[in-house]
């Protein structure tokens, strides 16, 4: 799929079929992920991939909004040294994730961790070390469905040529 296209068809996918995501595919998520842009070229970013049942089952527990990473065969934790653009630098990484499950056929959905008051649970799940800060949790599977599209506001309301 071409990479316009991916961006323009991208959706958050909140259920999943319970079909495998197949190993190279979750390494390809994360290659993306990996070659976002970092301020000073930092690069910051690690990724934990859970696959496990139980331990999803625990990530949809604690996150208020995430109950559905439990139906998701993958969920990706997204972290960040804490560096000057720890938010910017993962926040980078996740969009590359998003678009690249898009163009591979997989539906997906980040849920935030940034300032969450459940990241410190989130963090002794997966084993984070200190000094790491969770950005977001992404699920990853085969959509049961593709969401319908929401309307975006029109280009002309918020393109702005050399001045607000």
């Amino acid at each position: 799929m071409d990479v316009l296209e991916a961006i323009k068809s991208r959706r958050s996918v909140r259920r999943f079929k319970s079909d495998p995501v197949a190993e190279d595919l979750i390494v390809q998520l994360i290659d993306m992920g990996r070659r976002a842009p970092s301020g000073r070229n930092v690069q910051p970013i690690e990724f934990v991939v859970v696959r496990e049942e139980k331990d999803r089952a625990r990530l949809a527990q604690i996150c208020e909004y995430g109950k559905f990473i439990a139906e998701s065969p993958v969920c990706i934790l997204v972290y960040s040294a804490d560096t000057k653009y720890y938010l910017e630098d993962g926040c980078a990484a996740v969009e590359n994730i998003l678009i690249a499950a898009t163009g591979l056929g997989l539906g997906s959905c980040w849920v935030a961790g940034d300032k969450k008051p459940y990241t410190a649970e989130i963090d002794a799940v997966v084993g984070s070390p200190a000094g790491f800060k969770l950005i977001t949790l992404i699920a990853i599977g085969y959509a049961v469905q593709t969401p319908q599209s929401r309307e975006k506001r029109p280009l002309e309301e918020v393109l702005h040529w050399g001045r607000f």
